[in-house]
């Protein structure tokens, strides 16, 4: 069990931000066969408007879902004026081999921290899929999750998990041409599409679930950030699946391999709003975007490392209508804080020239 932290413990302030960009694409590029390409004004006016929401955040970790193009996603990041040594959307690249992201956007993320590792995931890490009725087996997930492995500047470790899981919107059968095969309008075919939407959300989420137990079951002193858009709410059945706090009320060795709602454990309570949310759905807020860290952010954990001070939602743009030059999820941003590491700690040795960027104030 790792002692609390006495009150002469120093720490590190660590802002990480998640965004969902609404199909960020390249202009005159065809991202979906039903919905017609950015024109260049309307390229022009996303990147501008994304960069002024990136500066406003300014996130020393930007995680981002809906990237059709790397390359327009590195546009917008130099509208914000911020320098990210390190900005990538796997699968969505623009080079000779590949021209952006095809069948569904990618993830991407851009950082200033010392990137160690980062790889795009694919298959299930659980040993057998779920067969979906009519869809077949379903074992891989449709937008492949980012896990980065990532250093401070003084040294502290830390891994992080950008997602995005299967939407609500039913899943309709259609042939290899993308014609329907079954009656959209009959309301018992709308439920079975449905059930197969949650299905492979739930699908997903368990997978989720078998990589957050490996990761944290390999060490202690790496803290886990899950950051996206889950598509569902904290408290739903899939979000649970991912983040297993069921049984944390009354057996704290669960805490170990949970993950904790970082809107939940903030510390500054005093600034908690009533009313938290990153999405509008015929006019009901709610919340698919979410911030998730295990116990090592916990101030009160076993093995605490620092904590949450702070979440917030940006979402004013929300309310302004409907545009595809702007995104229809809100943003989110959370300040964590790492302890420093103690002198004579194999972290403490560690030199990076990376930059951490301003650091932000703490209560």
């Amino acid at each position: 069990m790792r002692p609390p932290a006495g009150p002469s413990s120093r720490y590190a302030t660590l802002t990480v931000a998640t965004c969902n960009l609404l199909n960020l694409a390249n202009p005159g590029r065809v991202y979906y066969a039903q919905q017609d390409a950015y024109t260049q004004h309307e390229f022009e006016r996303k990147i501008d408007w994304l960069g002024e929401r990136f500066a406003t955040l300014n996130a020393d970790l930007l995680a981002v879902q809906e990237v059709w193009d790397e390359a327009a996603f590195k546009a917008a990041i130099r509208r914000s004026g911020l320098r990210y040594p390190e900005v990538h959307a796997p699968g969505a690249e623009n080079n000779a081999q590949q021209q952006g992201a095809s069948g569904t956007p990618r993830l991407g993320l851009a950082t200033r921290l010392v990137l160690e590792d980062l790889r795009s995931l694919t298959d299930f890490a659980l040993p057998q899929a779920l067969d979906i009725p009519g869809c077949g087996v379903h074992g891989q997930f449709e937008r492949p999750p980012l896990l980065a492995t990532l250093r401070m500047k003084h040294g502290q470790r830390l891994r992080l998990l950008n997602v995005h899981l299967k939407s609500k919107r039913p899943r309709f059968l259609m042939d290899a041409e993308g014609r329907p095969l079954e009656d959209r309008d009959d309301p018992k075919v709308k439920a079975l599409a449905g059930l197969r939407s949650l299905m492979m959300r739930g699908a997903e989420a368990a997978a989720l679930r078998g990589l957050v137990v490996d990761l944290l079951n390999e060490s202690d002193d790496t803290p886990l950030i899950v950051v996206g858009d889950f598509n569902d709410g904290p408290h739903s059945v899939t979000t649970q699946l991912v983040a297993a706090t069921g049984e944390v009320a009354y057996d704290r060795a669960a805490r170990r391999l949970a993950l904790f709602n970082a809107y939940d454990v903030q510390s500054e309570m005093a600034i908690r709003r009533d009313v938290a949310y990153s999405h509008i759905h015929q006019g009901r807020p709610e919340v698919l975007d979410q911030v998730l860290v295990s116990e090592g952010f916990l101030a009160e954990g076993r093995f605490s490392l620092g904590d949450v001070r702070r979440i917030q939602y940006f979402t004013d743009h929300l309310n302004e209508g409907h545009s595809r030059t702007r995104s229809d999820h809100g943003f989110v941003r959370a300040l964590l804080r790492l302890r420093l590491p103690d002198i004579g700690h194999p972290q403490a040795h560690v030199n990076s020239d990376a930059n951490n960027g301003p650091v932000a104030p703490s209560a």
